[in-house]
């Protein structure tokens, strides 16, 4: 059976030749033309040697270059490796040895930390964007190259992408993520949760090396032949401001980025026609969500899954009425329950109502990580992916995420959850941001500490967040020490890196 992720261009390129598939400020690149480079694209990196299940790692911005270099390997059989755009030397070596990739393409931008890498690693390195040498600059060979018939077929099991996860307990994981993982979760997405059209113009400002931006903007948008609007970087009177010159219907970020446009809204009366907005990647708060739906005039629809399930796997979605607060129920195909969190060697489901970890089944599931078994065997268990979430099914299967098993806090024996503390927080009128992380405690073990990001204008004062917090909370839970900060650390997809904050704060 022939299936190949690079359908998903190659049919939209026939159906909407001139069409704008990919935007970048004035730069619209039709679906046609977007194909052809692709398979120039295609072209070089089969003269270099490059061939069905080769690894190919793209070290790229937000930019056309992007999906060219994308679907230009995945067109020959090849293996895509996304690399994150912010990695170090080092960093980026480890990945190229761990999936043994045999080309880095890398944008000029970003080659100082990219070559080094490569060369650590041993690995050719084709550039775009500048470079210092067109003997390697994919671009102006592409130029005189002919273009590949059409893509290789591949087998629905056969991996297309290689997904790095954040490492943020040890050296990251390569997920294993098969061409059926993608094409199902972006069909099933666009039938049961984005309610997507060719008509649409979806704001691209989440990264394309991440699985949200890449598979459910990227790849969603090119199954239906949407345009798609690219921001190299996110920030958010830019995107307020691309939001609405480029007419955007639909929009889809993380928390922070619904945040962002926010404070832009505040300086900027000009508001888009947008169609539904979509969240992802990390808890949006009930607030936040409220405030968003006010301000923009449009429907927020929350939805949860992670790099390993491809990564859609459950969304308030049209069919079923949509409950804020939480993220939905799963899509079509994919079961997911809730599992008794303490038990690691097997899988013990819990009733309605009760808080356990998050385990999924179905097509979206990972087939494992590269070259890493035990680390597949400890997720992987009695055929359900065990996320590492904390979580709750009521009777409808709308699931709630509590939080991470990580991020909980152990106050003297109790168990504090910081989103539910975050939520309360938010409701005050000088903060504009929180994050709740546990430090240590010589009596308690761990003490709730919140990081704040306080509202323009507004100095709150510690002692007096202590005190209004202890009217709103339970004893155990009310944060006794309060940490003001300009602005959050932040990974790649946009979420607050809380381990960096613990580690800042927990002298």
């Amino acid at each position: 059976m022939s299936l190949s992720i690079a359908a998903l261009l190659a049919e939209s390129a026939l159906r909407r030749p001139d069409h704008p598939a990919v935007v970048l400020g004035d730069t619209k690149v039709p679906y046609a033309h977007l194909w052809a480079g692709a398979r120039q694209y295609a072209a070089v990196l089969r003269e270099r040697g490059i061939g069905p299940d080769d690894k190919v790692a793209l070290l790229l911005p937000n930019t056309p270059h992007f999906p060219l270099a994308y679907f230009g390997a995945i067109a020959l059989g090849a293996v895509a490796v996304p690399v994150h755009a912010l990695l170090r030397a080092e960093e980026i070596a480890f990945v190229l040895e761990d999936s043994g990739a045999k080309a880095l393409i890398c944008a000029g931008p970003l080659l100082a930390e990219g070559a080094k890498g490569a060369e650590l690693a041993g690995v050719p390195v084709l550039t775009v964007m500048g470079g210092d040498s067109d003997a390697d600059n994919l671009e102006t060979l592409a130029r005189a190259a002919t273009p590949i018939d059409t893509y290789v077929p591949r087998e629905p099991h056969d991996i297309a992408v290689i997904l790095y996860t954040s490492g943020t307990t040890g050296k990251p994981k390569g997920a294993m993520i098969t061409h059926l993982n993608i094409l199902m979760n972006v069909d099933t997405s666009i039938i049961s949760s984005f309610d997507i059209t060719k008509d649409d113009i979806l704001l691209g400002c989440l990264p394309l090396f991440h699985t949200f931006g890449q598979t459910c903007a990227m790849n969603t948008a090119f199954r239906v032949g949407a345009t798609l609007v690219l921001m190299p970087r996110f920030e958010g009177p830019g995107a307020l401001d691309q939001l609405v010159t480029q007419n955007c219907t639909l929009f889809m970020g993380v928390p922070t980025m619904y945040i962002a446009l926010l404070d832009a809204a505040k300086n900027d009366p000009r508001r888009p026609r947008l169609g539904s907005a979509f969240s992802g990647g990390a808890s949006l708060p009930l607030k936040v969500l409220e405030d968003f739906e006010a301000t923009f005039d449009t429907k927020v629809y929350e939805g949860y899954g992670l790099t390993e399930t491809s990564p859609v796997a459950t969304f308030n979605q049209k069919g079923w009425p949509c409950k804020p607060g939480t993220v939905g129920r799963p899509i079509w195909g994919v079961d997911v329950e809730i599992a008794r969190a303490e038990v690691e060697g097997a899988i013990e489901l819990l009733p309605a109502g009760e808080l356990g970890e998050v385990v999924i089944r179905g097509h979206n599931v990972m087939a494992g990580y590269l070259n890493r078994p035990d680390a597949t065997a400890e997720v992987m268990v009695d055929g359900w992916f065990r996320s590492g979430d904390l979580g709750v099914k009521d009777e409808d299967g709308y699931i709630s995420i509590v939080d991470r098993k990580k991020d909980m806090v152990l106050r003297g024996g109790y168990n504090v959850y910081p989103r539910e503390v975050e939520e309360v927080l938010l409701r005050h009128p000088d903060i504009a941001q929180v994050a709740v992380i546990g430090v240590p405690h010589d009596v308690y073990g761990e003490e709730v500490c919140a990081v704040v990001v306080p509202r323009e204008d507004a100095s709150p004062d510690a002692a007096e967040l202590v005190a209004w917090s202890k009217t709103q909370l339970a004893g155990h839970k009310y944060p006794r020490k309060f940490e003001f900060v300009e602005a959050f650390p932040l990974g790649p997809s946009g979420k607050v890196l809380k381990r960096e904050l613990v580690t800042r704060f927990s002298g």
